[in-house]
């Protein structure tokens, strides 16, 4: 479809006193009647379309985003030099907007693979973890031997083409932390990565002496059975060590590689859902789309987790009119304290989160920012909240306790078992997230075209009126079940998503 005449501005609620800029807009631009643009109004950016007293709440969606810092007369730039956080009350309203689920009655269907223990994977890999950085470059050199060449096209697993990878997941931790909290979290990050279906089996490869010892890992995430482990010392050193892992490849590889692809449910989708380099139209184009395919996906008896906490903060109480139970909104509104007190602890304000490249892209405050983030979650119910990197057990739309920072969150995902991921960027993120497929969405075409090697999907497309949300929701659902299916995505051609495994660090480096 060709692009139509469109209007120089977005008003996305009638209640909003400001409007966003579809591209660069001159000074004198019209943009409502009897209002120009005062000044140059960068694309994605906010343009005043009535007068703000100072301290009066601006509205985007409908909903605040900040309170003016000085006068704002029609016709302005309204950006980080007049506008900033400020308190403001949040009616939970639990459950409120809470509606029985309308699943289709002829559920889709991908190619998966069916694991004996019943669950559904979408890629089939082998996999090294670490449990301590100390044993990172052994893990690399154990999966180096079995990389594809790029310049020779030597593939040590053409042999084996079900395998798509042997992948090595290192991190910088493991040691020199403090136990308790930090430690469960890195070791329940593991155990799920571990349990992964889109892993036939798995690997690990600890020093011997750190304080996440293999054998506390296996008991307390219940591996026995399912991880294979090594300690360098135990193993006589770390040439040993990558002989051993190597041998264990190649032990595994012919079973592994004698899985097949069936027809199953799209129930058995299990979505992560990330946003990175965000701008002024993420929350416009590619976040609203990418919440129309979650909706099919749980009306298809799928699941899809948000997550980021810092990135739905100001924003959570419309999240709790849409959980299932008091108990459920209240869940997450006890995350959100925590993150009140944690970065208060560590000298720092939630408004710290938006990036230089976010307020670049037109955003101004983590309100703003969280408003357009948790578009992505689409409108059916919120069914559970869960800690970084628990297994998700619900079906339909769960929210993740995650910190903002992209591969923390998805690596937290992952380990919670979605076996597929959806990244929207405006910036231009590059993201993979290994054993799980990552299928980019581009919030403008300009970028998108910039940067065609690395999106999956143009949602620029609902900026200049070709398409509708629901129609690039629709794309993005049916990409789903084909990338579950075997499809590749533009980040898998790169090999992204073994350096990007990143577990939450927290704590003190002792």
């Amino acid at each position: 479809m060709d692009a139509i005449t469109q209007p120089p501005v977005i008003r996305l609620h009638p209640e909003d006193g400001i409007v966003i800029a579809r591209q660069v807009l001159p000074p004198g631009t019209p943009v409502a009647p009897n209002v120009v643009a005062a000044v140059r109004i960068p694309a994605g950016h906010k343009v005043a379309v009535r007068f703000h007293a100072e301290g009066e709440p601006v509205r985007r969606y409908g909903q605040i985003i900040g309170f003016t810092t000085e006068p704002v007369a029609p016709g302005q730039w309204v950006h980080t030099h007049n506008l900033a956080m400020g308190e403001f009350s949040r009616d939970y309203a639990w459950g409120v907007d809470a509606r029985p689920t309308d699943y289709v009655a002829e559920p889709a269907t991908f190619q998966g693979i069916r694991r004996p223990d019943g669950r559904v994977a979408t890629r089939n890999y082998i996999g090294i973890l670490t449990s301590v950085n100390c044993s990172a470059h052994v893990a690399d050199l154990i999966a180096q031997a079995f990389r594809r060449n790029p310049l020779t096209g030597e593939d040590p697993l053409a042999e084996w083409p079900n395998v798509d990878g042997v992948v090595a997941l290192t991190h910088k931790t493991g040691c020199g932390m403090t136990q308790g909290e930090p430690l469960s979290i890195l070791r329940r990050t593991l155990g799920g990565f571990a349990r992964h279906a889109n892993f036939s089996h798995v690997i690990g490869i600890g020093l011997g002496c750190e304080v996440n010892q293999i054998g506390g890992l296996l008991e307390e995430q219940r591996l026995a059975g399912r991880l294979r482990s090594m300690d360098i010392q135990e193993m006589g050193g770390s040439r040993k060590t990558v002989q051993a892992g190597i041998d264990f490849v190649r032990e595994v590889v012919a079973e592994a590689n004698r899985v097949k692809r069936e027809t199953v449910p799209a129930s058995e989708l299990c979505v992560a859902l990330q946003c990175g380099g965000s701008d002024g139209y993420s929350g416009i184009t590619a976040n609203p789309a990418l919440g129309a395919a979650s909706d099919l996906v749980v009306r298809h008896g799928g699941t899809v987790i948000l997550s980021e906490s810092p990135e739905t903060y100001g924003a959570e109480h419309l999240f709790t009119r849409r959980a299932v139970s008091q108990e459920v909104g209240q869940k997450l509104v006890d995350v959100m304290h925590w993150w009140e007190d944690y970065t208060s602890k560590l000298g720092a304000e939630m408004d710290a989160n938006p990036s230089p490249g976010n307020k670049l892209g037109g955003l101004t405050t983590i309100l703003e920012k969280s408003l357009g983030a948790m578009a992505k979650a689409g409108s059916t119910n919120l069914v559970d909240v869960v800690r970084y990197a628990e297994a998700v057990t619900q079906r339909g739309f769960v929210f993740m306790d995650t910190p903002g920072y992209d591969p923390v969150a998805a690596t937290g995902q992952v380990a919670g078992g979605a076996n597929l991921l959806c990244f929207t960027t405006g910036r231009g993120s590059v993201f993979g997230c290994k054993p799980t497929p990552s299928i980019k969405l581009a919030t403008n075409t300009a970028m998108y075209e910039r940067m065609v090697d690395d999106m999956d999907i143009n949602c620029g497309t609902i900026v200049t009126g070709e398409e509708t949300v629901q129609q690039v929701g629709e794309r993005i659902f049916r990409m789903m079940l084909d990338v579950a299916s075997g499809a590749r995505t533009k980040s898998e051609d790169f090999d992204f998503g073994g350096a990007e495994f990143a577990p939450w660090p927290m704590g003190a480096t002792m």
